[in-house]
């Protein structure tokens, strides 16, 4: 070991020159080591059949790397989707479809009879039906007409099925199905008219010649009232629905159907409004009629004495045919529009008549004022109580420890003889 050390830092000496023998201690480091072998590989099991069946390509050789089952659950998703975009399509375009059938079928009607349908003029109208409704949502449209004697305006609505979103239709199909409350889904349409009842100078704009005009026509007064015409089936929802309609008496009559019957305040409001042209109609238009209602008081029971004031309103409503042929429902909204000529000429009846159905109003009246008396009368004893209170604890805030615990039993005890009192008089 010494001279191998030596050797090193000589450095100069001819034997460094020479291999320098290792010592003992690095024997075993002495031999060069041995190149290494190479272990072969041995594939096995699933990835030597995939090195077999797909050898290695070039990065973008993406079909020969991959496949379509790869992508089979993004491929549902997608199938899916295109289902439900295409249903939404579909149903949009469908109930688009079946509103422009009824401005087809109608807006000749209503043109003939307003001098304004919708957005457009009647003429135009008639030319041009689907210009007569606007559409308001995917599943409601809306028009109105105007320019008419004893008519102010209607209001027309469709309410068709929300096609365009199939999951909801059918949770709407099968809760109506099992739940009374919720109603199952059908093309539905409403009208509302709007009678002038002799208030023309008010409700029609100050246009010149307007005034002339009002003065020739008949007057459009009548006398207030409800009756109606329903479908039995849609009955018992509209007493629970409506309070106008509750306060009528049920009676069939001989010229209307069997499906049908009469809800009136009075047999002699039945014999002037139930005419031989409104009970074909209703018979024509088959079991898609649901009702036909005037009307002088609220739709919701009112709550205040300004509630109770009448307003006159006509209201029809009937189911779409699925078939959009309205051959056999045209004669009910012809009839329903002239309707308010017939009440302006007829709905005037006798003082007896008359004094039965203000008897039921007052009636209501005198209710509703007992409950706002009811109401006001506790609010005054709860301010009554609110003062009597503060008075009490300010008296008890004026006295000392001794005092107070006097005035609490002198209180105690006074209750006490009340509550006694109470019990010897029930006794």
């Amino acid at each position: 070991m010494a001279d191998f050390l030596k050797n090193i830092l000589g450095g100069g000496s001819k034997d460094s020159e020479q291999a320098v023998k290792p010592d003992s201690d690095f024997e075993d480091f002495a031999a060069s080591p041995a190149s290494p072998t190479p272990v072969p590989f041995e594939a096995t099991g699933n990835f030597a059949a995939a090195q077999t069946d797909k050898p290695y390509t070039a990065w973008y050789r993406i079909d020969e790397r991959h496949s379509l089952s790869e992508f089979r659950n993004e491929g549902l998703i997608m199938i899916v989707i295109a289902i439900i975009f295409s249903l939404h399509v579909f149903g949009t375009r469908r109930n688009k479809a079946k509103a422009r059938a009824w401005a087809k079928a109608n807006g000749a009607i209503l043109a003939s009879e307003f001098s304004q349908v919708g957005f457009v003029s009647g003429i135009d109208a008639e030319k041009q039906p689907e210009k007569a409704i606007k559409q308001k949502s995917l599943f409601e449209y809306t028009s109105y007409a105007t320019g008419r004697s004893n008519i102010a305006f209607v209001d027309v609505k469709l309410e068709l099925i929300k096609r365009f979103n199939p999951i909801m239709t059918i949770a709407e199909t099968i809760s109506g199905f099992f739940l009374d409350s919720v109603p199952t889904p059908q093309d539905i349409f409403e009208a509302t008219l709007y009678p002038f009842d002799g208030r023309e100078e008010k409700v029609v704009p100050s246009i010149p010649g307007a005034a002339e005009r009002i003065s020739k026509d008949p007057k459009s007064a009548y006398d207030g009232f409800v009756w109606a015409i329903v479908n039995k089936d849609k009955m018992q929802k509209l007493r629970d629905d409506r309070y106008d309609v509750s306060i009528t008496f049920t009676k069939d009559n001989a010229k209307l159907p069997v499906w049908t019957t009469v809800m009136s305040e009075s047999a002699e409001i039945t014999t002037a409004l139930l005419t031989d042209e409104l009970a074909s109609a209703i018979a024509q238009a088959g079991e898609l009629f649901d009702c036909l209602i005037v009307s002088d008081q609220p739709i919701d029971k009112p709550r205040t004495i300004e509630e109770t004031t009448p307003r006159k309103r006509l209201y029809l409503r009937y189911r779409l045919p699925s078939s959009d042929k309205y051959d056999d429902l045209t004669p009910l909204l012809t009839a329903f529009v002239r309707m308010a000529d017939h009440l302006a000429a007829s709905a005037h009846f006798r003082p007896e008549v008359m004094r039965k159905i203000r008897t039921v109003r007052d009636e209501n009246v005198k209710q509703i004022q007992k409950l706002l008396d009811e109401e006001k009368a506790e609010e005054r004893a709860l301010e009554r109580d609110k003062i009597k209170k503060a008075k009490r604890d300010a008296e008890l805030a004026g006295l000392d420890a001794k005092a107070q615990k006097k005035y609490l039993e002198k209180e105690r005890d006074k209750e006490l003889r009340k509550a006694n009192k109470k019990q010897t008089v029930r006794g």
